[in-house]
C-alpha cells in the first residue's frame, strides 16, 4: 500500500507512523493524535484493516524499509514492544524491543526521511529496585528482569541515533485504563470485582507503584511530540505512589463488597521492584503541566466499561 505524499492532502499537523497501533496504548494514542489534527497510520502485524494501517513486522528490516517508503511519515511514535514482564520467551524481548527498534530507525535513514520528531517508549522498569525514593532521570539504571534489560539496551542503541534524528525516549511508570489486558495487575483486580469474585490471588501487597491513567500518558506523549525537546530521556509519571493494598481498598469502596485476598507465593518474585515512583519535573518542563486523573477516577472508569 502506498500512501500519497502530497503535502496538501495531509492534515495540517503531518503524518504519524504509530507502531503498536492495535495495542492498549496505541488505541488511545491514535485517538489523541487524530483529535489534535494529525493523520495517523497505524503499523500492525497481519493484514491492514484499511487505509489508516500498514502491515509491519518490526523484526524484519525489509518490512521496516517498505513501511517507511510507503508511509513517508513526518513523525514516528514507537510503542510496539513485548511489555509483559513474565513473557515466556526471554530472547523475544531483545529481538523485538532492541533489534526491532534498530530496524525502524535504520529504515528512517534508508528512506531518506527527515522526521520532525520520533518518540520511543522505554520503561521505568529500567530503574529496578532503586532506593532513591522519587526517581529522576539521573538515577543509574539497575534492571532486574529481561524486559527491563531489553529496554535499557534499546535506550543505549537509540542514543547512537540522537545526532541524526530528533528523538525523545520516554520512561513511563505504571499506567492503566479500560481495555488493558487482564494479566496486568490493575485490570486483574478490577475484573475480579466486576464479576464479584469471592477470592483474588495476589502477590506482595506492599509493593508501591506510580500509577497514571493511559489518557494522561497519551496526552503527554502528544505534547512531547510537539515540543522542542530532542536527544533526551523523560520520565512519564504522576510522582505519587500507590500501594497494591490501597488499590484493593479503593475497589472495595467503589464496588461496595469485600473480597478475600490470598497471597500466592508463586506471585511473589525475588525480582519484584518494591517501590517505583518517578519525578515528573523534567516531563513538566517539556510538556507543561497536565493535571493527572486521580487513580480512583480511573478505577471507576474501568469498572463501568
Amino acid at each position: 500500500m502506498v500512501f500519497h505524499s502530497d503535502r496538501g492532502a495531509r492534515s495540517s499537523k503531518g503524518r504519524v507512523l504509530l507502531t503498536g497501533a492495535n495495542g492498549f496504548t496505541g488505541a488511545y494514542m491514535r485517538e489523541e493524535l487524530e483529535r489534535h489534527g494529525y493523520e495517523v497510520v497505524g503499523a500492525v502485524v497481519g493484514l491492514p484493516a484499511g487505509s489508516h494501517q500498514v502491515a509491519l513486522d518490526i523484526t524484519s528490516p525489509e518490512d521496516c524499509r517498505a513501511a517507511m517508503e510507503s508511509v513517508r511519515p513526518d513523525y514516528l511514535v514507537h510503542l510496539a514492544a513485548i511489555s509483559f514482564v513474565q513473557h515466556a520467551d526471554a530472547e523475544a524481548f531483545y529481538r523485538v524491543n532492541v533489534l526491532g527498534t534498530l530496524n525502524l530507525l535504520q529504515a528512517v535513514a534508508d528512506a531518506g526521511l527527515s522526521l520532525k520528531k520520533a518518540l520511543v517508549a522505554s520503561s521505568a522498569n529500567v530503574y529496578g529496585n532503586s532506593q532513591a525514593g522519587v526517581i529522576t532521570e539521573a538515577e543509574s539504571p539497575a534492571p532486574v528482569n529481561h524486559y527491563a534489560c531489553s529496554k535499557l539496551a534499546m535506550e543505549y542503541m537509540v542514543r547512537t541515533w540522537f545526532d541524526r534524528i530528533p528523538i525523545v525516549i520516554t520512561r513511563p511508570f505504571n499506567y492503566t485504563g479500560a481495555g488493558q489486558e487482564p494479566h496486568f495487575l490493575v485490570p486483574k483486580i478490577v475484573s475480579h470485582f466486576k464479576r464479584q469474585a469471592a477470592v483474588i490471588e495476589l502477590g506482595n501487597l506492599d509493593i508501591e507503584r506510580d500509577f497514571s491513567d493511559v489518557r494522561t500518558v497519551t496526552n503527554l506523549y502528544r505534547r512531547m511530540l510537539e515540543s522542542d525537546a530532542a536527544g533526551c530521556i523523560v520520565n512519564v509519571c504522576s510522582g505519587r505512589p500507590y500501594a497494591l493494598r490501597s488499590i484493593v481498598d479503593t475497589m472495595i469502596e467503589i464496588c461496595r463488597y469485600e473480597i478475600k485476598i490470598v497471597v500466592n507465593p508463586a506471585f511473589v518474585r525475588r525480582s519484584d521492584v518494591k517501590t517505583l515512583v518517578g519525578s515528573p519535573t523534567r516531563m513538566q518542563s517539556i510538556a507543561g503541566h497536565v493535571e493527572p486523573i486521580p487513580l480512583e477516577e480511573t478505577l471507576r472508569w474501568m469498572v463501568q466499561q
